[in-house]
């Protein structure tokens, strides 16, 4: 049932995306600089593009800038995150050498008195 309404989400963008593609073809020339200022600086960097593109890549650079932003807000999380689950092992290896330690007295009179039978 995820499956196929996951199927069908992305058809349903798959279809949308072609719609606003189809709709927006005209060319829009994208500049580095506004042309006064670009004239100044004698940097007139232009290029003719679909717009459909323009805003496309507007909603990418948007997705991965929000991804990098939440990246390095949990960067303290995750470093919690692995100190505790060191701290975590280490405990773990402590229990298993104290359970070692705990199987039978290391003394051998102890160990005679207490063996089963007697």
């Amino acid at each position: 049932m995820i499956r196929m309404l996951r199927l069908l989400f992305l058809g349903l963008l798959a279809v949308i995306l072609i719609v606003l593609a189809l709709a927006n073809r005209q060319i829009v020339t994208l500049r580095l600089l506004p042309p006064e200022l670009g004239q100044f600086l004698g940097v007139d960097w232009a290029i003719p593009v679909p717009l459909f593109l323009v805003i496309l890549a507007g909603a990418l650079i948007g997705l991965l800038i929000g991804f990098v932003w939440e990246w390095l807000r949990e960067a303290r999380l995750r470093r919690e995150g692995a100190r505790a689950s060191r701290k975590a092992s280490k405990l773990e290896a402590e229990v298993k050498t104290l359970r070692k330690d705990k199987d039978g007295p290391e003394d051998e009179v102890l160990a005679l008195l207490d063996r089963p039978g007697r």
